[in-house]
Formats: structure tokens, C-alpha cells, sequence
């Protein structure tokens, strides 16, 4: 995964500290929904393997957009407050260091707004430097939401947070409308671990979650689905090669070409499920 900066469960543990200082310094629990690599966390807890974590927080904010000023500005100041500073003139992008000075942690603002070009970055009024870019696919994870309460010891205090996070539905296909966009190596290997290991029993349990809440619009995402499939048809693919990589860093006990054919064999058995009966 050279696209990508090392990922770790150190690097990751930082970006949920981070998270949590913001949502402290928010004051209660933001409109935010939380997707994104720290999402597989908590959809896969009593998985064997561990998710190889993340530096950035990926927050959809169409709900804080939506709220209205008052709410953007309360989240610029809890950025702020929570030592993140915008990265150069992007107002999506706000960064801080993480306890080893190598960290750099991102929280990025995403959002799916029809009134918008796709990629425009949106300013929120009333802020000094906060937006959002417009990324099509991530508004599944505000329709699909679970309230989760996460801590860590920050600062040698225990804080806890209040954060909505996306669902393992809303989740899916969020990452997949971002895997055909962007080809990057990390939405292969989240999509193929989160089939695979999620709490709720695998690939079938995970393409019902998609089908109970986003049924009918499903021939919608068709081409997003055909796209993945595509990319995970042969064990010398793109995408189980970037989750076959991945999970031998975290994992090199494990057998890579079993590895492989797992993934290959989730995401066959994720599109027949999805598109069976959808031209």
C-alpha cells in the first residue's frame, strides 16, 4: 500500500484521541456521522484479525451543514480548541501532530450535496477557514447510523464522546462509491476486511444490511458494485492484492494466498447478493 501512509493501531489510537478532543470541546455530541477508517473498528470488535487503523477522522457533515451556522461555527472552534489547524487554504482538511512527532493526523469534512458539483469545496458561512468538499457516495453514511460512545485516556484524563457512526450498510457503500473514484489501495483492503469480519456474521449479514436500507436503490449504485466486483475477480487483482498486503503487515503468521482467495470470494458472493435481479 505505497499510496498510503504507514497505518498502525498506534497511529489509529491517536486519530480516536483526536476525535474525541474535538467532540469534548464540541460540547455534546456533534451532528457529524463518523465513516472512514476508523469505522471498521468498531464494526468488526470481535474479530481475531484487528484493522490496521488510520491517521485520519472522516466526518460527513450534511447534518451540521443542514443545522445550519450556529453548528459550524460551534465545530471550527472545537477544531481549534483541539489543536487542529486547517492544512494550508484547504477548509476540508484541518490537521494536528500526534503524540510521536511524525503523526500527522487529518480530519477531513465530507458531503453529498445534489445543489453542489461533485469535489466543489463547500465554505460554511460564517466560518473563518471550515468547509467541506462535496464527495458523491458519502451521504449513505448519514441514513445508516448508530450512536456510539467511545474513550480514551487523554492527557492522563479518561474522556469519553458521544459520536454518531455510519452503519455497517451506510459504511459499504459509502466505501465503495469512494473506491471506484479515487483507486486507492486502502478502500480495497477496508471494503474486503469489513466483509469479512464484521460483527454481524460476514458477507451475507453485511449485503441484508445494505438491502434492508438502501433496497430499492439499489440498481443505483450498480456501476459502483460492478466496479468492485471487477477489481476482485482474480487473486492477482488490485483489490485482493492491497488486502492481502496489507493483512501480512499486520499478520505475517497468515497465508497469503488463502488471504487472497477469501476476498475474492466475499466480494463474488457481496455483488450476487446485491445485483442479483438488477440488470
Amino acid at each position: 500500500m505505497a499510496d498510503e501512509s504507514p497505518r498502525s493501531r498506534a497511529a489509529r489510537d491517536a486519530a480516536e484521541h483526536a476525535l474525541i478532543r474535538v467532540v469534548h470541546h464540541y460540547g455534546s455530541r456533534p451532528e457529524f456521522v463518523l465513516l472512514g477508517g476508523l469505522v471498521p473498528d468498531l464494526l468488526c470488535s470481535t474479530s481475531a484479525q484487528r484493522h490496521a487503523g488510520t491517521t485520519d477522522v472522516d466526518v460527513q457533515v450534511n447534518l451540521e451543514i443542514a443545522a445550519g451556522a450556529v453548528n459550524t461555527r460551534r465545530l471550527e472552534q472545537a477544531l481549534h480548541n483541539a489543536e487542529f489547524v486547517p492544512e494550508g487554504h484547504t477548509t476540508w482538511r484541518w490537521t494536528t501532530t500526534g503524540p510521536s512527532p511524525r503523526t500527522v493526523i487529518r480530519f477531513e469534512l465530507l458531503a453529498d450535496l445534489d445543489t453542489e458539483p461533485a469535489e466543489a469545496t463547500i465554505d460554511f458561512d460564517e466560518c473563518d477557514a471550515l468547509g467541506a468538499i462535496n464527495l458523491r457516495g458519502t451521504g449513505f453514511a448519514v441514513r445508516d447510523v448508530e450512536v456510539r460512545k467511545l474513550r480514551a485516556r487523554v492527557g492522563g484524563v479518561v474522556q469519553s464522546a458521544e459520536v454518531n457512526v455510519t452503519g455497517l450498510g451506510g459504511y459499504l457503500l459509502a466505501k465503495c462509491a469512494a473506491a471506484r473514484s479515487r483507486r486507492k489501495a486502502k478502500d480495497w483492503y477496508d471494503i474486503a476486511f469489513v466483509l469479512l469480519h464484521n460483527d454481524a456474521g460476514g458477507v451475507d449479514a453485511a449485503a441484508a444490511a445494505i438491502r434492508d436500507r438502501f433496497g430499492p436503490e439499489l440498481p443505483s449504485v450498480r456501476t459502483n458494485l460492478d466496479d468492485l466486483f471487477a477489481n476482485f475477480t482474480d487473486p492477482s487483482n488490485q483489490g485482493p492484492r492491497a488486502y492481502v498486503e496489507q493483512m501480512l503487515v499486520d499478520h505475517p503468521d497468515l497465508d497469503g494466498s488463502a488471504l487472497a482467495a477469501d476476498a475474492v470470494l466475499a466480494v463474488e458472493r457481496f455483488h450476487k447478493l446485491l445485483t442479483r435481479g438488477h440488470p
